[in-house]
């Protein structure tokens, strides 16, 4: 089946369907009890008084959402204003027919757009198709960093 599709920017309207992908994209990764953020918390944090991320969609005619690239500003003390990209996701019916690279140009001309000095992103170590994907366009894989977290109680605790 051939999808008639637009990337472009989401709105209030697509939360529910953003959080249905990001639920998928969790059981992908293995982890599908981890994710506690609420479509409230993403309205707030998407389009309240201090908006601290944006997303593109990949919005068919035929099924509607199908895929998104969530992203946010961040700061390197180095560089200066960053874009890092949090999350592609693309419906598992629809994996492997570019929808993931249109979603990635979209991100890459916003980059270009707000002047980031530095784009930045994750990636699984076991998700060859992604990693073949951002070694295709030359993106730097850097295995030197390890990254760190502190949960939300972990937090609390602290």
């Amino acid at each position: 089946m051939s999808l008639t599709l637009t990337i472009r920017k989401g709105t209030p309207d697509d939360l529910a369907a953003v959080h249905a992908l990001i639920v998928e994209l969790a059981v992908f990764e293995k982890a599908p009890d981890e994710v506690t953020n609420s479509l409230q918390d993403m309205h707030q944090d998407g389009f309240g008084e201090q908006p601290i991320f944006e997303f593109y969609v990949a919005d068919s005619e035929e099924e509607g959402i199908v895929g998104i690239a969530l992203y946010y500003t961040a700061y390197s003390t180095w560089k200066g204003k960053m874009l890092f990209l949090e999350d592609i996701v693309i419906t598992e019916r629809h994996r492997r027919k570019g929808f993931g690279r249109l979603l990635f140009n979209a991100v890459v001309e916003a980059a270009k757009a707000g002047n980031y000095k530095r784009m930045k992103w994750q990636v699984l170590d076991w998700n060859e198709p992604a990693i073949n994907f951002y070694r295709s366009i030359g993106a730097q894989l850097d295995g030197e960093w390890i990254n760190c977290n502190l949960s939300q109680e972990q937090i609390q605790r602290f």
